[in-house]
């Protein structure tokens, strides 16, 4: 079964970059991989892979220095880091360069792919209409993408899924939590601090003073809201 979801394998240990490309391709995955981090950023920027399983050491540039530059340069999908116990002091500082989550080695490749899939659940929204209508802009979720004056506006998987929850919820103020779990899956390690770069971003495309947000309103001390203004 193809699941159309392109994962790249970034790990400098052979046995291991071996068996988890071997496990995920039989799950139905596209597999790239590499295991350098200068040739791995090149590859993640010209591939732009749905979800990054990253090694914390690598030759060449480590992972959170890639983590950090794809980053900067707009790469914007789902980044895993694969680190040892001894790293797990360093996770949390890591947040701010940008990681997603975390799976500690030795890993179970069930946990592994479990994971994956948890993540993947909240890729492609379901029972969503074809169509939302706001102002002048269409929400086409499916295709990840807005329509305004004719113009097509891609939006990352994870700004589609923002937009959608607020679209099937407008009016309702929603907290950052609920948008979190929504968006990134039970149990994630997302801060909210991420979620409001997302916000942010979200704001750019579908707002046209994304200072003074005419759509997607911020709820002091809560969250946010969606309100359709004609």
């Amino acid at each position: 079964m193809d699941k159309e979801v392109t994962i790249a394998v970034i790990e400098d240990d052979e046995n291991l970059r071996f068996l988890v490309s071997h496990r995920l391709q039989t799950e139905g995955y596209h597999v790239i991989q590499s295991g350098n981090g200068i040739e791995a950023e090149k590859l993640i920027l010209s591939e732009t892979p749905d979800i990054v399983l990253l090694d914390w050491m690598l030759p060449g540039k480590e992972g959170i220095e890639v983590c950090e530059s794809v980053r900067k340069e707009g790469f914007e999908q789902i980044i895993i880091m694969m680190t040892a116990k001894s790293q797990d002091v360093d996770k949390i500082d890591a947040y701010s360069y940008g990681v997603t989550d975390y799976i500690t080695k030795p890993f179970n490749m069930d946990v592994l792919v479990a994971m994956i899939e948890n993540k993947i659940r909240f890729f492609v929204p379901k029972n969503s209409k074809d169509v939302y209508t706001f102002g002048d802009t269409e929400h086409h979720p499916n295709i990840h993408s807005l329509v305004r004056d004719g113009k097509k506006i891609e939006l990352t998987i994870l700004e589609n899924r923002i937009l959608l929850h607020f679209l099937q919820n407008m009016g309702r103020e929603i907290t950052r939590e609920e948008l979190m779990e929504v968006v990134w899956g039970y149990s994630s390690n997302v801060n909210t601090r991420t979620l409001d770069m997302h916000v942010v971003r979200l704001r750019k495309k579908i707002e046209n003073n994304p200072d003074k947000p005419m759509y997607l309103q911020t709820v002091r001390g809560l969250g946010y809201k969606f309100v359709n203004q004609e």
